[in-house]
């Protein structure tokens, strides 16, 4: 009998705790306890809740499998000489099933998956816990909160591999768990959405780091936006329009010293003030889970500059778009370690965004700025494009223009057409968010991916989505190499 990779786990691991910045949540790491035991406290359900979180943070997801593979695949980043074999893969579109990063990334999500349905197992026993010891308001958030990252890491999965394997409680033994179709996923998706936004508490009343209202209604919009559920999607997104705002200032969004600021909706937390001993090691499980990005160091000129921007998007910016000079750096630019003469390997840009450049001389490993994974920029630009594909483009543009007065740039005119809306709109998500990996699922979900990327070996009907990993389908008696994606 094989067992299932996805739910190998000691109790132990299901507590191990989140990297997350020192004034915001407090952490406790319990261990050796029994769910029987354990969920008598406040501290004891905040530790399994944390626990949740942490598998954001390995190198299968955030600290580097993630960006990397994304804005390589979007083609927003090139690789550089020294750029390593396993991320160039992504730009030659050679990766297969054996790939490692892959396996890290499915990993990483059915591990925070199991540790959510732990959570929400016991939900009986978090709800019998006498409310002088835990307010009911706080129960439900905290199970809330378990259910968004549910959520969460099922839309990182459906959106890279289509079908995958439905679990929504802690497997009792190690039978196999076949696929299930990827609008069952989506389903759960949403239920666990709507779920979680009405007991999660707002921004303002939440510490920094955990899921809140807003992040549910933004996640839960944006995948009926995948579904092309635009009335949907709009009904999700209304529900947070006016409570976030943009940053006057661009970079905000990407300095360490404003994050979570008004138009942060979720990110994932890094500090690199609690230490780097997991930097190479914090692998799928969430043990030791990263408290630093490897980003900064990766994308640096000053350092391992293993990838560079695409000159094709810095081509795609409008003269006068203060987003230019706000994501990357140009030859003749000042940072903090003083005048940029030239940079290397000849090449014309170098990424600003996620950088440290603003304040140190040299990157490092312990590169400690949040990752933003939704922003109210996305949010208005998802908006437009659902008002455009219910026919009302007149609102979309509304939305569009709302991000472009931020760029300083003029407002895009009324009476526009739905293709030039939609023009616009891709247009406009290409240069507001790049490098922040939401590029590569745009061009998939718009049936675009092959246009934009088949001169580069894309293939239409395979790259659009990742292989099943080899090591599950070893291990899973669920899965055989006849459900494999079409391809692999």
């Amino acid at each position: 009998m094989k067992k299932i990779r996805i739910i190998l786990m000691v109790f132990a691991t299901l507590f191990v705790v989140n990297g997350c910045e020192e004034e915001d949540f407090e952490l406790t790491n319990p261990s050796g306890l029994s769910p029987e035991t354990y969920f008598r406290t406040e501290a004891q359900v905040q530790s399994a809740v944390n626990a949740v979180y942490a598998n954001t943070q390995t190198i299968g997801l955030y600290t580097r499998t993630l960006f990397f593979a994304m804005d390589i695949m979007s083609r927003e980043a090139l690789g550089n000489p020294q750029l390593e074999a396993d991320k160039r893969v992504y730009q030659e579109w050679s990766f297969d099933a054996s790939h490692p990063p892959i396996a890290w990334y499915w990993d990483a999500c059915f591990r925070g998956i199991n540790k959510a349905n732990f959570v929400i197992d016991n939900a009986d026993r978090i709800n019998e816990i006498p409310s002088s010891l835990l307010s009911d308001e706080k129960k439900a958030r905290f199970i809330g909160e378990a259910k968004y990252m549910r959520a969460f890491y099922y839309f990182l999965l459906v959106t890279r591999f289509g079908d995958v394997p439905l679990i929504t409680t802690v497997p009792e033994d190690g039978s196999g768990f076949p696929r299930t179709p990827a609008d069952q996923v989506y389903d759960q998706i949403i239920t666990d959405l709507n779920d979680a936004s009405q007991s999660l508490w707002d921004k303002g009343r939440t510490e920094n780091g955990r899921a809140t209202q807003g992040a549910a209604f933004a996640l839960l919009g944006k995948t009926h936006l995948y579904l092309e559920e635009y009335d949907e999607a709009l009904a999700a997104f209304e529900n947070i329009y006016g409570q976030y705002s943009l940053e006057d200032d661009y970079f905000a969004n990407f300095r360490e010293e404003e994050e979570f600021g008004p138009e942060s909706i979720f990110e994932i937390q890094y500090d690199d003030d609690m230490g780097n001993s997991a930097v190479w090691n914090s692998n799928a499980a969430g043990e030791d889970a990263n408290e630093v990005t490897f980003r900064g160091q990766e994308y640096g000129f000053n350092d391992w500059f293993n990838v560079y921007p695409n000159p094709a998007l810095i081509a795609e910016y409008e003269e006068g778009d203060i987003r230019l000079d706000e994501s990357f750096y140009f030859n003749g630019d000042t940072f903090a370690g003083g005048l940029i003469e030239e940079l290397p390997l000849e090449r014309d840009a170098a990424w600003r965004k996620y950088q440290n450049y603003y304040k140190d001389v040299n990157e490092d490993q312990a590169s400690g700025i949040n990752m933003k994974v939704i922003r109210y920029a996305d949010v208005l630009l998802m908006m437009a494009e659902a008002e455009n594909a219910s026919g009302n483009q007149d609102d979309a543009i509304d939305y569009i223009n709302e991000v472009r007065e931020r760029a300083e740039l003029a407002p895009l005119s009324d009476g526009l057409s739905e293709s030039e809306v939609f023009d616009a709109i891709v247009h406009e998500r290409m240069v507001e968010l790049a490098g922040e990996q939401v590029r590569f699922p745009d061009l998939v979900r718009w049936g675009l991916a092959a246009d934009y990327l088949s001169e580069f070996g894309f293939q239409a009907g395979k790259h659009e989505i990742w292989p099943i990993p080899n090591d599950e389908i070893s291990a899973n008696d669920g899965i055989s190499q006849e459900d494999q994606n079409p391809g692999y």
